[in-house]
C-alpha cells in the first residue's frame, strides 16, 4: 500500500491541519478549496483511514490523524534538512575532495597547492591519489583528475587549467664533457634519455619562428616516470625534456642547464576533469583556485 501513496498530499495535509480551515490552507498553497479537500480525500483512499472529521464549521483529527499528522511532519522536517544540507555542499565547500593525479606533478604542484586551499576551507578532508594510471572516476568515486599533457577524449567534463612548457636539459657535467649542442640537429649525436610513456619518445618538433625542425634522438635509457628522468639528466646520463615545473628550480640552482632556449617544444596542458555535470562547490572552489595560482606561476 505504501508504494501507491502520493508524497505529495503529505505536504497539503501537514499544511491543512496547521492552517485549521480548507480555505486557509488553500490561501497558503496557492491552490483552491476544492483541490486541497480532494488531496485529503484521496490521501484517506489511498491510506484507508479517516485522518480528519469535518463539518461546516469545524475539522478534527482522528486519533489515527494524530498519529500520522506526528509522524509527516517528522518525515517533512527530515525532507526539509536533506534539501538544505545538499544546498549547503552546492553553495558551499563541505565533505571530502578526492581527486588524483601523476606522480610527478602531484608531488611538485598539486600537494602544496592542496596545502594552501585547505588553509582556506580547514573544514574540507582532502583524500588525494598520487599515481600514473589514468584512473576511472566514476567507479573509484574521485571529484576530480588533475592530468598533465593531452587529454584523451571522454565523456567527462574538463577545464584548461593552464599550461607548463617543455625544456631540453643536462647537467653542467654532461655539457663539459660532451659539448652543448648549438643546432636541433646536434641533438641527435647526444645520448638521449626517452619517456617510454610518449607516443613518439625519440621524435621532436623544435620551433623557433617560422622555423620547425623534427629530429630523431639516439636512445641510450628510457623511464616511464619523470622523476626518474630528471634524476638520471641530473646525474649526467644523457639529455632530455622535462617539464618547467619539474626542471625550473635546477635550472635557476646552476643543477641543470636548458639548451637550445632559443627553440620552443610544444606546449603541454593542465586540466581539470570531472565526472559531475553539475559539480559541488568544493569542485568548483578547487577549481578557480588551481586556474589563479597556475596563472601567478
Amino acid at each position: 500500500m505504501g508504494r501507491d501513496i502520493n508524497l505529495n498530499r503529505l505536504a497539503v495535509f501537514v499544511a491543512l491541519v496547521r492552517a485549521g480551515s480548507f480555505t486557509a490552507a488553500a490561501e497558503q498553497l496557492g491552490m483552491t478549496k476544492a483541490m486541497v479537500s480532494q488531496h485529503l480525500l484521496r490521501l484517506e483512499r489511498e491510506l484507508g483511514v479517516t485522518l480528519i472529521v469535518r463539518s461546516t464549521r469545524r475539522m478534527a483529527l482522528t486519533e489515527a490523524g494524530a498519529a500520522f499528522h506526528a509522524d509527516c511532519v517528522q518525515l517533512l522536517e527530515q525532507a526539509e534538512a536533506a534539501i538544505e544540507r545538499v544546498g549547503d555542499q552546492r553553495d558551499t565547500p563541505a565533505g571530502t575532495l578526492r581527486l588524483t593525479t601523476s606522480t610527478d606533478y602531484g608531488a611538485a604542484v598539486v600537494a602544496p597547492a592542496l596545502a594552501a586551499f585547505h588553509r582556506l576551507h580547514p573544514q574540507l578532508q582532502i583524500d588525494l591519489v598520487i599515481n600514473d594510471q589514468i584512473n576511472d572516476l566514476i567507479a573509484e568515486r574521485f571529484d576530480l583528475a588533475i592530468r598533465i599533457g593531452w587529454l584523451r577524449d571522454s565523456n567527462l567534463r574538463a577545464v584548461r587549467l593552464g599550461g607548463f612548457r617543455q625544456l631540453l636539459v643536462a647537467s653542467p657535467a654532461y655539457l663539459a664533457e660532451y659539448g652543448v649542442p648549438r643546432r636541433p640537429e646536434d641533438v641527435a649525436m647526444h645520448g638521449w634519455i626517452a619517456m617510454s610513456a610518449l607516443t613518439t619518445p625519440l621524435r621532436w618538433t623544435f620551433t623557433r619562428g617560422r622555423t620547425r625542425r623534427t629530429v630523431r634522438m639516439r636512445q641510450v635509457m628510457q623511464a616511464n616516470n619523470a622523476a626518474a628522468i630528471r634524476a638520471l639528466v641530473l646525474a649526467g646520463a644523457g639529455m632530455s625534456v622535462l617539464p618547467d615545473y619539474l626542471a625550473q628550480d635546477d635550472i635557476q640552482a646552476g643543477r641543470l642547464q636548458a639548451v637550445l632556449a632559443q627553440y620552443q617544444l610544444s606546449e603541454g596542458g593542465i586540466h581539470a576533469v570531472y565526472p559531475d555535470p553539475q559539480p559541488p562547490a568544493k569542485v568548483r572552489a578547487f577549481i578557480d583556485f588551481m586556474r589563479d595560482r597556475l596563472a601567478k606561476r
